[in-house]
């Protein structure tokens, strides 16, 4: 089960290299740092996502000097081999395909390449602005709910359009413009509130499993100390919200309001997590988060999504380190250290970057 083979080319600082990890058990990625232990987390991440698990640009993935990078994985799940190809273009249009057919959705790729992570850039989702809770909340979505994750699209892409019209207008509300800015606000209007209502739903599910893996990992926070909420940008629905900010959104040439704009409330112990907890109790959040994302798409798909651990033995102290590893369900594991493993964490496959991926 899981991912059997990846082979990447001209990717990050790789020409070529190879993997093999364990498909069922914890793979473990040591070396020093700079080596390409995180590129091969990023590359797997890529094919799940569609994008940098870092957030860097495509083009910043492409080796230098290289026009095209390339990543292909053979994974099976539930008995059905999968075949996932890459080609990522310096200057040029991306693609990605399954076997052999064009990825077109986010739920495609979440569907063939099932995934949650935790990277040391995970702490901005707490400390960060509204994008990346947005981006968490989302990824959780297509990971977990396909019609859900269909929706998604179809916001992304009528906000596209009317931004176009707003910013093609020059700010004056003609006939035409009024009439065709009817049409977007109706379609946004009708989608973006059944995008909310799914965030919503999915988040109330994840209340209680997202406070019970803060108390896990935390080993001392009481039952109830973390909740999380949704910070609608338009509570009194789309469609209202559209009709009032019209003017505005005329004047600036964009979409002010919308789902677009949400937020999630991250509190502990009635503290604004975002702005009043300590570093170690928002990365402990920021974990928990993803703990309890990667436990509910267990439970929903019968099987656990690959796990990409990127050097969070660094971000945690031993005793968290070790409580995480002992939340996690059977599945595969990818980790990435470069300081010895905590005691008490026995991993199914230890690989050396530098001795068995060649080809920096």
């Amino acid at each position: 089960m899981g991912l059997h083979r990846l082979e990447i080319t001209s990717f990050r600082a790789f020409d070529s290299a190879t993997f093999e990890p364990d498909p069922e058990g914890t793979t473990v990625l040591i070396g020093p740092n700079g080596t390409g232990k995180t590129s091969i987390l990023e590359a797997v991440g890529y094919l799940g996502l569609g994008r940098s698990l870092r957030g860097s640009p495509r083009e910043a993935m492409v080796r230098n000097g290289a026009p095209t990078s390339i990543i292909r994985a053979e994974l099976s799940f539930s008995e059905r081999d999968v075949l996932v190809e890459a080609e990522l273009v310096r200057s040029g249009r991306s693609r990605i395909q399954i076997n052999r057919q064009a990825a077109k959705t986010r739920r495609d790729l979440a569907n063939a390449v099932p995934v949650t992570s935790f990277f040391p850039g995970d702490l901005d989702v707490v400390q960060g602005g509204p994008a990346g809770r947005r981006n968490l909340l989302d990824d959780a979505l297509s990971l977990l709910d396909p019609a859900a994750g269909a929706l998604i699209e179809e916001v992304d892409k009528v906000l596209r359009q009317r931004n176009a019209l707003l910013k093609s207008s020059g700010g004056r509300l003609t006939a035409e413009v009024e009439t065709t800015l009817d049409i977007w606000d109706d379609r946004l209007s009708v989608v973006g509130d059944r995008l909310g209502a799914a965030r919503m739903t999915l988040l109330k599910s994840l209340t209680q499993p997202i406070d019970q893996a803060y108390t896990a990992l935390s080993g001392e926070a009481p039952d109830g100390v973390a909740v999380v909420t949704y910070e609608s940008s338009t509570p009194d629905g789309v469609a209202a919200s559209l009709k009032a900010s019209r003017r505005d959104d005329l004047r600036r040439g964009l979409t002010t309001l919308g789902p677009h704009r949400d937020d999630i409330g991250l509190r502990l112990e009635g503290r604004d997590a975002r702005t009043q907890a300590s570093q170690g109790e928002q990365r402990t959040f920021a974990v928990a988060l993803r703990l309890a994302i990667h436990l509910a798409a267990r439970e929903r798909r019968g099987e656990a999504p690959i796990l990409l651990l990127d050097d969070v033995f660094s971000e945690l102290d031993p005793g968290r380190s070790r409580r995480l590893i002992n939340e996690l369900p059977p599945g595969q594991a990818l980790v990435t250290t470069a300081a010895p493993l905590p005691e008490g964490i026995h991993p199914a496959m230890t690989l050396d970057v530098t001795s068995l991926l060649g080809g920096l």
